[in-house]
């Protein structure tokens, strides 16, 4: 007898299916949720907290009031590296940009705020690389000490929102994304710190390091195109979307002056650097002898060694050394590689003898947070009332010249520059805030001069503002806009503070 073949069920629509069971979810994907549900807002609260200082002054710092000024100018159509130049890559001015143009330019609350989430983003980031190395407690700790000691310096260097606070998410990004062996992404991580300041790219060093430790020659092979095309790739985009010429003579051929000398300047960039050096171990108070002792006795897990550690310290080290200078904020590149090395040797303590150690930074860090709410500042108390007489001595439309390294005062006087120089810094080299000889015109950017005179004929500011204050670039020192005010311009009676007013002649 033949058997029939039993045909097919029929297929139900999912409609008709009835409901379905839901999937169990996986423990370890379940714990770890939970563990980031809970870290996360930490995390948030505490950037909050160490940076609500920021909110009580409009400008912390010059080169905040640069990238203000900048943004200004992007928005209403100038051209980076054109109608306003800097020694920077073009990321955080962009940003500025759009900030500005979404939100509006007379409140610098919005990139505040963005500035909160770069340093939370960044101990989430540390967090992240210390828990897949070293477990759960690891993680918490290394997110927590990295905000404590992130406020570690004087608070203009540590409010202020400037290039090196966005520089430390996309390096912590691109260290983790190669301990993660996923190299185009930590290419363009590195390419995302080059392109915020170009002592970020230094991080390509552990990055290529971790590549060339953890992986054998077939890794290499497919690792280190992944990690070139996704470090160039960003890079040629930016060059392009601006002005190759522009982007290469601006962020790299045309700083040597700044970048590389130092005559005349020895002592007083030496006592900057053992300043802030001695800052930042008060920052870190109470974590440094039992650092000390568990890097002495404790033995790093069995295939996780600190090597990558380490060459990223060094390598940021380096990048605070390049041009001599060692302001307060180059040192903060530094932090993230420090909490990491800090993590790995305390991980070993009780949980008890841990939170007793994080005591001390985590004091230290509240009196560097109360300097910061109660400091008195002098200087951008001075720019507001400069700013005050030169709204009394111009109109809305008019332009206007500040000689001197307060670029917030065009800002805070709501009036356009004369010039794509938006201080005298890069007219004369004394942004490096050096008090050696090399200062003045033969120590500009290249051909800075030529196009700066154009300038001035083109488009003669209405007022000159001589905020040099006595400084190395008073105009006594710098023949060409000397030989400016006495042909075209002539002084207002008064000063403010010791910073002069000149006006043009009638007959010019």
């Amino acid at each position: 007898m033949s058997v029939e073949p039993q045909s097919a069920a029929p297929r139900l629509s999912p409609a008709l299916r009835g409901p379905t069971r839901p999937r169990p979810a996986r423990p370890g994907r379940t714990a770890a949720h939970g563990y980031w549900r809970r870290l996360l807002p930490l995390l948030a609260a505490l950037a909050l907290v160490i940076r609500l200082p920021s909110f009580l002054h409009p400008f912390w710092s010059p080169d905040e009031g640069y990238l203000a000024v900048q943004a200004r100018i992007l928005a209403h159509g100038g051209e980076l590296y054109e109608t306003v130049v800097d020694r920077k890559p073009p990321l955080l001015p962009w940003l500025y940009e759009a900030t500005y143009t979404v939100f509006g330019d007379g409140s610098q609350h919005a990139m505040k705020l963005l500035a909160i989430a770069a340093q939370f983003t960044t101990a989430a980031l540390l967090a992240a690389f210390a828990r897949r190395r070293w477990g759960d407690r690891s993680g918490v700790t290394a997110g927590v000490l990295f905000l404590l000691i992130s406020v570690g310096f004087i608070p203009q260097d540590t409010q202020a929102t400037t290039f090196e606070v966005f520089i430390l998410p996309w390096t912590a990004a691109a260290v983790l994304c190669a301990d993660r062996g996923r190299w185009g992404a930590a290419g363009a991580a590195v390419a995302g710190a080059f392109l915020t300041k170009q002592t970020g790219g230094v991080v390509l060093v552990p990055v290529l390091w971790l590549l060339w430790r953890a992986h054998g020659p077939a890794g290499r092979r497919t690792g280190l195109p992944r990690t070139a095309v996704g470090f160039a790739a960003p890079v040629a985009a930016a060059a392009l979307v601006t002005d190759p010429a522009g982007f290469l003579f601006w962020t790299v051929t045309g700083s040597g002056s700044y970048a590389f000398s130092l005559t005349g300047s020895e002592l007083h960039v030496l006592i900057r650097a053992f300043v802030n050096s001695a800052l930042l171990c008060l920052a870190c108070a109470g974590i440094l002898p039992p650092v000390r002792r568990a890097l002495r006795t404790t033995r790093p897990p069995a295939g996780r060694p600190l090597s990558d550690l380490w060459v990223w310290f060094a390598s940021s080290a380096g990048a605070v050394a390049v041009g001599f200078h060692f302001f307060g904020h180059y040192f903060l590149q530094l932090l993230p590689p420090i909490t990491l090395l800090a993590t790995a040797a305390l991980r070993s303590l009780r949980p008890e003898r841990l939170r007793s150690v994080l005591t001390v930074p985590a004091c230290a860090c509240g009196l560097f947070v109360l300097w910061a709410t109660v400091a008195p500042r002098s200087e951008l108390d001075h720019s507001d009332r400069v700013a005050t007489a030169v709204r009394e001595h111009t109109t809305p439309t008019d332009r206007v010249l500040v000689w001197g390294i307060h670029p917030e005062i065009y800002r805070l006087a709501d009036r356009a520059p004369a010039s794509r120089y938006l201080t005298a810094g890069l007219l004369t080299n004394f942004s490096g805030g050096r008090d050696g000889p090399q200062v003045g015109e033969a120590y500009a950017v290249p051909g800075a001069w030529r196009v700066f005179a154009a300038e001035m004929r083109a488009r003669p500011p209405a007022l000159i503002v001589d905020d040099s204050r006595g400084k190395p670039y008073t105009p006594e020192r710098v023949p060409t806009l000397r030989r400016l005010l006495a042909g075209d311009y002539e002084p207002l009676p008064g000063t403010v503070e010791g910073t002069v007013f000149y006006v043009r002649s009638s007959g010019s």
